[in-house]
């Protein structure tokens, strides 16, 4: 194996193909590397897992790799979300911390989170210094060093982790409601810790696929239609107020109102900083990513606040949180950070945050989203994962990309913007985005208007067009 391409947010591979015990020594050795040139390793690194085939012993391979070097390591003693790990980064002061996780991606995926010694994705500055220590490593091979089992401790995640997140709302607000939720971590890390959350603070909570399974039920445990079905029927058939949905790691959110329909990520991040910037006034600004909807800038702009755009990949968001004064950072995937709690995302908290708009405004989430539909206007957004070598995804870049294309579809090109990927303003009815994945052989297309059947008649002109070049 000579070449680990590392992605938005560490590296991913297939099990027993790439992913394997000699590429995951290679990848935490270059890391070790970074963290004893250019961190505190007297401070430990963190690591932790989550229910993916064989986590908990590539863990092990990397507790092993890490502590070789005379660092010493925390050990998760189960499987947690890449959040909590995050969290516990930041309150031990800890050097670093690294996640064994391919997040929502199949189940035949496993991969590499790192997290910064400030709890949150690695920078594109830490990432790229990492990236250099991993080409010395790949080019010289990995040092051999004497283990050190003595310098690996056991590390109990769950206990400060919910600790932490009952901080976050207002509990007796949220049991006056007298509200019924039902939780869907999609059988991976998130697996019983929001119920117990709202169980010991008296509210009524069940859970369906909460047992590990590494095959995550025959779905991807990404909280995105159509993998939730399982979740809308519960919440439908049960007669929840709302059921919350958590990927593999548990940091991103998907959610179901009572009536069964689902609630985008781009509508969950719009309703958060509707209620965190305009009920409880809290200050800051926003930051969110290239794909994510401009229902956001409307809300933004209510509330007197500026907007941040940056790359896709969390580590952007994180990056602009940590240098500016953001109160929430958001992207299109279900990921949200608010400052009051971490520059990182984190599922459990954001459902937390949801229950406690529930609970505030005395309204679904469905009632939520028409609310703000009606305030700011119809955002219907969708996108589109083409599977395609190098050679197509670049001609579809340099097709939209180009000056002499001056009409899409029905429509006029307005403008266009490169932040990532290429996008394309269609007159008045809203936007294309098309960008190639820097890690997978898929060209995403994106695209949010004022009408869902334009959505999604863009959407699949736009991918019948691309196959064609």
């Amino acid at each position: 194996m000579t070449t680990i391409k590392f992605g938005t947010d560490g590296w991913r591979g297939f099990i027993a193909e790439d992913f394997t015990y000699e590429n995951v020594r290679i990848v935490v050795h270059a890391i070790a590397r970074y963290v004893v040139r250019a961190e505190t390793p007297a401070n430990g690194v963190l690591v932790g897992y989550d229910t993916r085939f064989g986590s908990e012993r590539f863990a092990r391979v990397a507790a092993d790799v890490v502590a070789a070097t005379g660092t010493p390591v925390w050990l998760a003693t189960d499987a947690c979300p890449t959040p909590a790990v995050s969290l516990l980064v930041k309150l031990r002061c800890a050097a670093a911390g690294i996640q064994i996780s391919a997040s929502h991606n199949p189940y035949c995926w496993n991969g590499i989170k790192l997290k910064a010694s400030y709890g949150s994705s690695a920078s594109p500055a830490i990432v790229a210094e990492v990236e250099s220590e991993l080409a010395t490593v790949l080019r010289d091979g990995v040092t051999v060093l004497p283990p050190r089992s003595d310098l690996i401790h056991s590390l109990d995640v769950r206990t400060p982790y919910l600790k932490t997140l009952a901080t976050l709302v207002d509990w007796d607000r949220l049991r006056a409601a007298n509200l019924r939720f039902v939780v869907d971590p999609m059988h991976g890390a998130g697996r019983g810790l929001l119920r117990d959350l709202f169980h010991r603070n008296g509210i009524a909570c069940d859970e369906i696929r909460g047992t590990r399974d590494p095959l995550f039920g025959g779905v991807n445990p990404e909280p995105i239609e159509p993998h939730i079905e399982a979740l809308r029927r519960a919440v439908v058939d049960g007669k929840y107020d709302a059921g919350f949905a958590l990927d593999g790691d548990a940091d991103r959110i998907g959610a179901i109102d009572r009536d069964g329909t689902f609630v985008t990520p781009h509508q969950i991040f719009s309703i958060l900083l509707w209620h965190l910037a305009g009920t409880r006034c809290l200050a800051g600004d926003v930051a969110k990513t290239f794909s994510t909807t401009k229902m956001i800038d409307k809300i933004a702009a209510k509330f007197g606040r500026k907007v941040w755009e940056t790359p896709i990949g969390f580590k952007y968001i994180c990056e602009r949180m940590l240098e500016s004064d953001i109160l929430l950072g958001g992207e299109e995937s279900g990921g949200v950070g608010a400052k009051m709690y971490l520059p990182e995302r984190d599922a459990t908290a954001n459902a937390l945050l949801l229950a406690e708009v529930m609970a505030w405004h005395g309204k679904r989430l469905g009632e939520l989203v028409a609310m703000l539909q009606q305030e700011f206007g119809q955002h219907n957004y969708g996108r589109t994962d083409l599977v395609l070598g190098d050679g197509q995804k670049k001609k579809a870049i340099e097709y939209f990309s180009s000056e002499k294309l001056k009409r899409l579809l029905d429509w006029p090109i307005s403008r266009r913007e490169d932040t990532d990927g290429i996008k394309l303003y269609l007159g008045e009815i809203g936007w294309l985005l098309v960008r190639a994945s820097g890690t997978e052989p898929m060209l995403r297309i994106y695209s949010e208007t004022s009408r869902p059947e334009t959505t999604r008649r863009i959407l699949d002109e736009v991918s019948a067009l691309v196959r064609k070049l």
